[in-house]
């Protein structure tokens, strides 16, 4: 006992000892070498503080990874300096290296499925089209990092880390948190004014997209305004499905609240093929409740809703929502020069199955292959993206890719029992669809945050046979209620 006592009283004093000593020789220090000692010290803690976090509880590096698909963009914006989109893969490399020290091998096992196999595939076709005579390096590496690097890292770590139902819940609260904060961040810009690197992104030629008849279209936190009312669209339908979900009322009603907050969002944002993300994610949600009244009176309310943008001029008076009405015209400038476009690409990819390679369109294009005929063509489509870069063979097996793990999570959604866990996880699918859909129209699927979350969704929805087999053996023995039924 006395060695007890003599232990803790000997820890107590350690502990007294570094709250005395360590203030003080910051202080001293501070006096020699100004703030920059101190600025190194809050740094290192805060390093030390995460480091010890993630390697506690490895799921903490996923939150982070998906955190700063909302948030790095712009604080590279306001900030600068350095590449702060390194920093997910820094994230996604804790993922790896917490899990091994974490889990054990029946964790790993969650590894054996098709769709981290499909991601492999993807992984070694990438790799083969760094090598295309007509890419150049620089341009592929730069590509090769979103089309293929991120989907392998983080596809496989969120199956092995994701081992509580409860993360189900918290991922959702997280994105849904985040993108509430983008809206609001989004309705600052268009009636209070930008934040200064917000200004200067801009200034440097940004006005070109995003200022439009005199009017700003919001991109918020993100890389553009294509991308923001895409992302808006698709977490703002994810908060809608939840919020007819079974639930108590103040949580459907914040849930109806932080989809109108983001629904608005995606309106301010100019983004027309965002209506596709609601669109195509509405009809999917409708179709897997297997609640056919509720099919039948969503489809005719829909389709009410979207005859009053197509053939009635009410709402005109506000820009807003007369730019999204020009989504459904076929005889809409912008829809015809994307078409054009294509036409001249398809004669141009005639001979070239396996396309240009990585980086030779878009960005990444102009920026390392000017002068070539890909870099002068806008995509404007995702779909078109994979195209040209790697060519009518590469599209077909994305594609396929794409609709393969579609019709996984909805098969999977058909057949989960609770009826809690199976509204989050329509939710999460009925996303995805809308998203697959809308990178017809823009670069959405494969940028920030909406690439992040897609492929966390994925894990969430193929791992929900699992939960669902937990949770009705719990309900057996009468341990819980459906889940977030409470």
């Amino acid at each position: 006992m006395d060695t007890l006592v003599q232990h803790r009283a000997k820890k107590v004093l350690f502990w007294v000892a570094l709250c005395v000593v360590t203030p003080l020789v910051v202080g001293l220090l501070t006096l020699k070498f100004d703030v920059l000692f101190p600025a190194l010290v809050i740094v290192l803690c805060l390093s030390v503080f995460f480091l010890f976090a993630i390697f506690q509880r490895p799921i903490f590096s996923a939150f982070l990874f998906i955190a700063g698909g909302f948030f790095l963009t712009t604080i590279g914006r306001e900030i600068g300096g350095v590449n702060y989109g390194l920093l997910s893969e820094g994230f996604l490399a804790l993922s790896w290296l917490s899990a091994l020290c974490h889990y054990k091998k029946a964790q790993w096992a969650n590894l054996s499925n098709e769709v981290n196999l499909l991601m492999l595939l993807w992984f070694v076709i990438s790799v083969l089209e760094i090598f295309n005579p007509a890419a150049t390096f620089a341009g592929a590496i730069r590509e090769f990092r979103t089309v293929a690097l991120y989907p392998l890292l983080s596809v496989p770590v969120f199956f092995v880390i994701i081992d509580r139902v409860e993360y189900v819940d918290r991922f959702i609260v997280a994105i849904i948190l985040f993108s509430v904060i983008a809206a609001l961040n989004g309705i600052k810009q268009k009636h209070f004014g930008l934040f200064p690197g917000e200004q200067a992104f801009l200034d440097e030629g940004g006005d070109i997209t995003h200022i439009v008849f005199g009017r700003l279209r919001v991109f918020s936190f993100y890389s553009d305004a294509g991308q923001f009312g895409a992302s808006q669209a698709h977490i703002g339908l994810i908060a809608l499905i939840l919020a007819f979900g079974p639930y108590k009322l103040w949580k459907r009603l914040l849930l109806f609240l932080a989809a109108a907050t983001m629904l608005y969002g995606m309106l301010i944002s100019g983004t027309r093929g965002s209506l596709a993300v609601i669109i195509v994610g509405v009809f999917f949600a409708l179709v897997l409740s297997k609640n056919y009244k509720a099919v039948i009176f969503g489809t005719v309310l829909f389709l009410g809703f979207i005859a009053m943008l197509k053939f009635t001029y009410i709402g005109n008076g506000n820009y807003d929502i007369y730019r999204l009405r020009t989504a459904l015209d076929p005889e809409d400038a912008s829809l015809n020069v994307r078409l054009s476009s294509q036409r001249i690409l398809r004669s141009y990819l005639q001979d070239k199955p396996f396309g240009d390679g990585l980086g030779t369109i878009g960005y990444f294009g102009m920026e390392y292959n000017k002068g070539t005929f890909l870099s002068s063509v806008q995509p404007d489509s995702y779909w078109v993206k994979v195209w040209a870069m790697y060519g009518i063979v590469g599209l077909t097996i994305w594609f396929g890719m794409m609709m393969y793990i579609l019709g996984k999570c909805c098969g999977v959604v058909w057949r989960i029992q609770d009826p809690g866990l199976k509204i989050k996880l329509l939710a999460l699918t009925a996303g995805y669809a809308g998203i697959l859909v809308s990178s017809y129209g823009n670069e959405v699927i494969n940028n920030q945050p909406s690439s992040f979350v897609i492929y966390l969704s994925w894990a969430l929805v193929l791992l929900g046979p699992r939960w669902d087999r937990e949770l009705a053996s719990n309900r057996g023995v009468g341990h819980i209620a459906p889940h977030g039924a409470r």
